[in-house]
């Protein structure tokens, strides 16, 4: 099932060309097959509209969600209840204040790519991964006060010379997590989705242990969409790929992540309480514009990879869909 955002950020069942209301949905069902008194009321809280009450509700509001959708669409109703998806603005499925932690590096052919362009020579992919191992995870968060999602714009950085695309498949946090362990970490897992983590590649800062990591942290630096997949996902099993006007630049498969969800899920939660809605980004794979650029005769690196405004990046993935956006000028400074 597809949960997404839509119209005043409600939450909404996506199924082929329709989009349900899935409170409104809930409502007319519990009213209409189970003789509700007050079925907006009992809907509000088994199938709330605000998409964290609705993650938090649980199993009971994808389960009434479903039946709801499916009884809606079977009785022919409209709007406000069901409504055309090209009729409908799908936003990020993710509301301010959600937090937002994005692995580092966890992918071996993308680290040994990055490796290979500043040294100059290319590496053993099964060792880099074996030190990345040894050498531990990292990552750093991200605070947008709002995510982009499918189709929306996302405006060239007036910093950047070089900008680049990181597709990514991340997991929604379902329930309060905190200090949990790997093994437990698969039931706190509520859906995933597709995520756009848009770098800065010039300017990176200086090399502190502890940064404001300016180069990932701006406005529109973070896509998401254009749905959340639940109940049938294994987030070790995500296929993703990247297009840059329509050329494919990434391919690859969650399974190749050298930290799993899991892993990062205990190391994040110690002493530190995960809510409903929240976000962990896995990282993304091989052939972003940093890593697929070598140094040529002269040693300068080709910049042709990188992306410039008019450009349309898609993120997608089989049963999740497409992540859409296009590269506009900064205002006043392109």
């Amino acid at each position: 099932m597809k949960i997404v955002l839509f119209g005043d950020q409600r939450v909404g069942i996506w199924q082929g060309d329709q989009v349900v209301d899935a409170n409104r949905a809930a409502a007319k069902l519990l009213v209409e097959k189970r003789g509700a008194r007050n079925g907006e009321i009992d809907a509000a809280e088994a199938a709330p509209p605000d998409l964290n009450s609705f993650i938090a509700a649980g199993r009971r509001a994808l389960d009434l969600a479903r039946e709801a959708a499916e009884y809606a669409i079977s009785s022919g109703v409209g709007e406000p209840v069901v409504y055309r998806h090209d009729a409908v603005k799908l936003h990020a499925p993710w509301l301010r204040g959600n937090r937002i932690a994005c692995a580092g590096a966890n992918f071996a052919l993308h680290l040994a790519g990055i490796r290979a362009a500043n040294e100059g020579k290319e590496l053993n992919v099964d060792e880099v991964r074996r030190q990345s191992r040894d050498g531990g995870p990292w990552g750093f968060w991200k605070v947008p006060d709002a995510v982009k999602g499918a189709d929306d714009d996302v405006r060239y950085p007036a910093r950047a010379t070089l900008f680049d695309y990181e597709g990514e498949a991340a997991v929604i946090i379902g329930q309060p997590a905190r200090d949990v362990s790997a093994a437990r970490a698969r039931d706190y897992f509520w859906g995933v989705t597709l995520v756009n983590d848009w770098s800065i590649r010039n300017d990176m800062g200086q090399g502190r242990p502890m940064s404001f990591n300016l180069p990932k942290v701006f406005d529109d630096s973070t896509s998401m969409g254009p749905c959340i997949l639940v109940d049938d996902f294994d987030p070790q099993n995500i296929p993703v790929r990247t297009t840059v006007n329509g050329q494919v630049r990434q391919d690859y498969n969650t399974d190749q992540m050298t930290w799993s969800f899991a892993e990062f899920l205990e190391l994040l939660s110690r002493d530190f309480t995960f809510q409903p809605g929240d976000v962990i980004s896995g990282g993304t794979g091989a052939g972003t514009a940093m890593d697929s650029s070598r140094p040529g005769p002269d040693g300068q690196r080709s910049t042709a990879m990188y992306l410039k405004p008019g450009d349309v990046v898609e993120v997608s993935s089989p049963n999740i869909g497409v992540l859409r956006n296009r590269i506009v000028s900064k205002e006043g400074t392109r």
